[in-house]
């Protein structure tokens, strides 16, 4: 599956954007995940979060938990990561990606995501 990220762009701290990470080539089976990563300049690729396509399954990282939420559209084969409240320490490039599992578990592993976004620039102002 080939994923395509947008959404990104410049924000004043306690702002708000939503980024979406659309499928194409293929549609997300139940055996899907997708997750979020990002990447500050000089800093390794964090884990922001993930879902399960069957069941909605979610999870966040504890640095962003109560400020972004994902969520999904089955018709348009698209995941969502609304993020509210946003800090300078969340500037960083924003990738999404996906893994084929049969465990309901949400992983956290980069690695272990088979199919990449091209990443979306995410930039919080003070």
């Amino acid at each position: 599956v080939q994923l395509q990220a947008s959404g990104g762009g410049l924000v004043q701290a306690g702002g708000s954007l939503r980024l979406s990470c659309a499928a194409s080539g293929s549609t997300f089976s139940i055996y899907t995940m997708v997750g979020w990563f990002r990447q500050a300049p000089g800093k390794e690729r964090d884990f922001v979060g993930a879902i399960r396509w069957s069941g909605s399954t979610t999870t966040v990282a504890d640095s962003v938990k109560g400020r972004f939420t994902i969520s999904k559209d089955n018709a348009k084969n698209t995941v969502y990561l609304q993020m509210n409240s946003l800090k300078p320490e969340d500037t960083a490039v924003y990738y999404c990606a996906a893994r084929s599992t049969i465990s309901t578990a949400i992983v956290a592993s980069a690695p272990t995501y088979t199919s990449w976004g091209q990443g979306t620039q995410v930039t919080v102002s003070s």
